[in-house]
């Protein structure tokens, strides 16, 4: 097969989505679908990609990025008049132009490959994929002549209602010869209820001229499904999740209860981690062998090291060592690093902050812009005061320190190794290595307060009423 160039049409809204985004932008798996389109193409062996953008243009450069060149659709008139902003890029290129339109997520490299390559070995000045489904409803159909030749390409808004009936549809996927795709696209007119230019009249245009037109129906009807609104959005998403978790099963992965287990198509999971419901795994979260990952857990873009556990956790973009784990109950937030070993248990919520090997967190504690040692227990309700108003603040925890329960460490605050930090402190200043540090205000009791209490509202009450003081104020308690 020779090479070839891909055309992505990536410029429409897609009214149908009911978006403010352009439709090529919005996700399967994690994934813009447009992104799908870029992997097909660039299975196919294509020598050179050019996308053509829209609406929130912007937005899909960054998604193609280095993938593609994009070309400006600056008004959208058609899918004619998109691929026509594209022929001075071309120049004299005399090759075979595919056109595919950036919601096709679910073609193939293969599929596109067979396309390309039937396309050239017959010569012919276009070659359709097009595909039979049960339900037509919102495609394009193909109009085909007595012996079986294809007579044109109707939208479906068009169609008569005999033309409506046809379940043989186009899948706005194509290979063309570039000079004679060009030539016709001067002679498209916007004669249709939309006033738009239609790729699909090159189609007419080339048959009303003798050139051979070729159609080439899918194994698979699915390779010709497009994706044009939110239901078809989420069956799409149901599908390719359903691909993801078949993947990882047969590459020795354990998920307790598949339908209720969601994970993004860049997501590794190494073998005999087991994933239990109601799990979530998104971006680009990698996670090692023989983890536990779930319940009710939510990951993105963090990192998961062999042996780990997470359970009833949300997880951003951190990283967790071997045999470390996490929760219930509990938010790590980005950039915290958890060493080997090191614990983060229930109602805990760290950010910004590295726990050191071995070390623990197991409860009901805030950790942001922590530097924490190995071996350091750190006791329920502990609080790093790292905002002061202005800006945020480190803690530093050297190695073998313990941190009595309910302390506040008012950053910037070092605690030296091996100190101690008792019970309901509220540390300000750098503890040194070694050392206890204190701070909390003079305990005292009062004998008999109680009796004594009792003993002044029974007699306010004997009195039919509060008592009083010689001012005229409340009775005080000692």
């Amino acid at each position: 097969m020779a090479g070839f160039v891909a055309i992505v049409l990536a410029a429409g809204l897609g009214t149908r989505m009911k978006s403010r985004i352009p439709k090529v932008m919005h996700e399967i798996c994690g994934r813009p679908m447009v992104s799908y389109v870029l992997d097909a193409v660039e299975a196919a062996g294509a020598k050179r990609i050019i996308v053509v953008v829209g609406h929130g243009a912007d937005l899909v450069k960054q998604a193609v990025g280095a993938r593609g060149e994009c070309v400006l659709q600056a008004e959208q008139l058609g899918t004619g008049h998109a691929v026509m902003q594209v022929e001075g890029a071309l120049g004299d290129y005399g090759g075979t132009v595919a056109v595919i339109a950036g919601d096709a997520a679910f073609l193939a490299g293969d599929d596109l490959t067979v396309l390309v390559a039937g396309h050239q070995e017959s010569g012919a000045a276009a070659t359709v994929l097009s595909a039979a489904l049960d339900d037509p409803t919102g495609y394009g159909r193909i109009i085909r002549g007595a012996q079986g030749e294809i007579v044109r390409i109707v939208e479906e808004k068009d169609a008569s209602p005999t033309e409506a009936a046809v379940n043989e549809v186009n899948s706005s996927i194509y290979c063309f010869s570039a000079p004679r795709l060009f030539e016709a696209l001067h002679h498209i007119a916007p004669d249709n209820t939309q006033g738009e230019y239609y790729l699909t009249d090159v189609i007419g245009i080339m048959i009303q001229r003798g050139l051979p037109v070729r159609v080439v129906r899918a194994s698979d009807p699915l390779s010709a499904r497009g994706i044009n609104t939110r239901v078809q959005l989420a069956e799409a998403e149901r599908i390719f999740r359903d691909r993801v978790r078949e993947r990882l099963m047969l590459s020795g992965v354990t998920l307790v209860d598949p339908p209720s287990t969601f994970i993004d198509a860049n997501v590794a999971v190494g073998r005999d981690t087991v994933i239990l419901p109601f799990t979530f795994l998104q971006g680009k979260t990698i996670i090692g062998e023989g983890c536990t990952i779930g319940p009710f857990v939510r990951m993105v873009d963090t990192t998961v090291a062999d042996g780990a556990s997470v359970s009833n956790a949300v997880v951003m973009q951190s990283t967790i060592g071997p045999g470390a784990t996490v929760g219930p109950y509990s938010f790590l937030r980005p950039g915290t690093v958890l060493e080997e070993r090191a614990k983060v248990g229930t109602f805990v919520e760290v950010k910004k902050s590295i726990i050191g090997k071995g070390s623990k967190v197991p409860h009901q504690t805030y950790l942001g812009d922590a530097t924490v040692g190995e071996g350091v227990n750190i006791g329920a309700g502990t609080i790093t005061c790292n905002y002061d108003g202005w800006q945020k603040n480190p803690t530093v925890i050297e190695n073998d320190v313990f941190i009595g329960s309910n302390s506040n460490l008012v950053a910037p605050v070092k605690i030296g190794r091996g100190a101690y930090v008792a019970a309901g402190s509220t540390i300000t200043r750098d503890v040194p290595e070694g050392a206890l540090g204190i701070a909390r205000g003079l305990q005292r009791e009062i004998p008999d307060w109680v009796k004594r209490r009792l003993e002044r509202r029974q007699k306010a009450e004997g009195h039919g009423g509060h008592s009083s003081n010689e001012s005229g104020g409340k009775q005080r308690d000692e």
